[in-house]
């Protein structure tokens, strides 16, 4: 007798008898989604620009009619692999933070996956960073999914320094946008220095620019500890 799941109350036929439209579908749905690795790989060697149906198609020897039937339009091809990027972005480098305590030791930890994952990237492309230059002045969906993806991410440091800051790890009187601020332009100068300009050192001058924000909007060791803000600045997620 077939189990029933208490969330899907309508029972589920074996793998064997199951329809072939059904067997197609998640053919089909594996198929989009190596399309999409294999967009995503292309994207950050030529730019999310550079990317168009007849270029994938060339890359993985398929048909631009077969790439066409899974994406509609070059357009929604441009987002789903921002989509994507979005999603690896957030599982490499905000997820394995919140293993960190609040505070200080989980804006670190956002901070040094961050590192790891440029210190990659210097030798290929970021799509954030690529994507504004290219899409800053074209209103449009990409460009929505790209200051969506961004925002979010920033969003999500907002939260880490607010956090630190109420569990009295940052001064009272810092100013949490100014100090997201600074580090968010870490990172675009360590992608500006290390990719275009090769400058040797880079990530040590970004990573010792961040222990300066710290130092600069840190309560200093021997500060003795104050009391949490009775109405700290609001967050969505802790």
């Amino acid at each position: 007798m077939t189990a029933v799941s208490p969330l899907d109350p309508s029972p589920r036929a074996p793998a064997s008898v199951r329809s072939p439209s059904g067997r197609a579908s998640h053919k089909g749905q594996q198929t989009k989604l190596a399309i999409v690795e294999a967009a995503l790989h292309l994207s950050t060697q030529i730019g999310l620009e550079g990317l168009s149906i007849g270029v994938l198609a060339e890359a993985t020897h398929m048909s631009k009619s077969g790439v066409f039937a899974h994406f509609g339009s070059r357009e929604e091809l441009q987002i789903s692999v921002v989509r994507e990027y979005f999603n690896r972005f957030e599982q490499e480098i905000f997820y394995p933070a919140l293993h960190a305590p609040r505070g200080l030791p989980r804006l670190k930890a956002l901070f040094s996956n961050w590192m790891k994952r440029v210190a990659v990237e210097i030798e290929s492309d970021c799509i954030f960073i690529s994507g504004a230059v290219d899409f800053d002045d074209r209103p449009g969906p990409v460009r929505d999914a790209l200051v969506t993806s961004v925002q979010t991410w920033l969003d999500a440091l907002h939260r880490a320094v607010v956090l630190a800051k109420k569990c009295g790890d940052l001064l009272p009187e810092a100013d949490e946008r100014q100090v997201c601020f600074e580090i968010h332009g870490l990172i675009l100068a360590l992608h500006y220095e290390a990719r275009f300009l090769k400058t040797p050192g880079s990530i040590a001058r970004a990573n010792q620019g961040f222990d300066n924000i710290l130092a600069r909007y840190g309560v200093p060791k021997d500060a003795p500890a104050s009391t949490p803000s009775l109405h700290p600045t609001h967050v969505t997620k802790e």
